[in-house]
C-alpha cells in the first residue's frame, strides 16, 4: 500500500466563518494502482489532491504515505517527500522558458543534490521514455503543448517516485495531443508506475482503472452523484 486516508478533513477560515472543504474522507492505495477521482469544479478535488501530494496537511484524520505519518511530519520533511517520493504533472506544465527540455526534466535532481552528469544523464532517460530524445535542446517556446506537457511527465518520473499526481494533464492539450498524453501515462503503469489522476472530465478518468467520485467534499466509489 502506497498511501492510506483515514477520516481526512480539511477546514479553511473565510470571513470569520469555518469553511469545510473535505469531509471524513478514506482513501487507499495500492502500489501500481491507476487512480482517478473525478468531480466538478468545486467539488474539493484539488485541495485532495494538495493533500495527496503533501502540499497541505490536513485539518484532522490520519494519512500515511509510503510509511511516513504526513501530518506529524515538518516542513523540510514534507518537502523532501516532494522531491523524492512524488512526482506532480499538472494542467499548464509549469516548464521554466528559459531552460532546454533536458534541463526542464533534470529540474527535481538538481534540487535533490544529484551531480550534474548523473541528472543529465538520468534526464535524457526520462525524455527517452515519453518520446523526446530528439528534442532534449529545444526550449518550451519551441515545443508544442503536447511535447510540453510530455517534458513535465519526465521531469515528474525523472527520479522515480513512488507515485505520480497528475491534475486535468490534458486539460490544456487538444483532443490528440490529449489522447497522446493518455496514452503515455497508460504506459507508464503498465511499466509499473502508480498515478492517481485528478479531472472533471468522465472520458479521461475512464481510462483509469479505478474511479472515485468526489462531490462537495465527500469522496465514493459509486456514481458522482449519489
Amino acid at each position: 500500500m502506497i498511501l492510506e486516508m483515514h477520516d481526512i478533513c480539511k477546514d479553511y477560515t473565510m470571513g470569520g466563518s469555518i469553511v469545510h472543504i473535505l469531509k471524513n474522507i478514506d482513501l487507499t492505495v495500492d502500489e501500481n494502482e491507476y487512480l482517478a477521482i473525478m468531480g466538478p469544479s468545486g467539488s474539493g478535488k484539488t485541495t485532495l489532491m494538495n493533500l495527496i501530494g503533501c502540499l497541505d496537511v490536513p485539518t484532522s484524520g490520519s494519512y500515511v504515505f509510503n510509511g511516513h505519518d504526513i501530518p506529524s511530519c515538518s516542513p523540510n520533511e514534507l518537502a523532501d517527500i516532494r522531491n523524492k517520493d512524488l512526482g506532480f504533472v499538472f494542467q499548464t506544465f509549469h516548464l521554466l522558458p528559459k531552460l532546454s527540455a533536458l534541463e526542464n526534466a533534470a529540474l527535481p535532481l538538481l534540487y535533490g543534490g544529484v551531480r550534474k552528469a548523473e541528472r543529465l544523464e538520468m534526464a535524457f532517460e526520462a525524455l527517452k521514455t515519453v518520446g523526446l530524445e530528439d528534442r532534449v535542446d529545444f526550449r518550451p517556446d519551441q515545443l508544442s503543448g503536447g511535447q510540453c506537457q510530455r517534458v513535465a511527465i519526465a521531469r515528474a518520473i525523472v527520479g522515480k517516485p513512488k507515485l505520480l499526481l497528475a491534475d486535468e494533464p490534458t486539460g490544456a492539450l487538444d483532443s490528440a495531443s490529449g489522447k497522446q498524453v493518455m496514452e503515455l501515462f497508460a504506459q507508464l503503469h503498465e511499466a509499473g508506475s502508480t498515478i492517481i489522476m485528478i479531472t472533471h472530465d468522465q472520458k479521461i478518468a475512464d481510462h483509469a482503472e479505478n474511479v472515485k467520485y468526489i462531490y462537495d467534499g465527500v469522496l465514493t466509489g459509486g456514481a458522482l452523484y449519489e
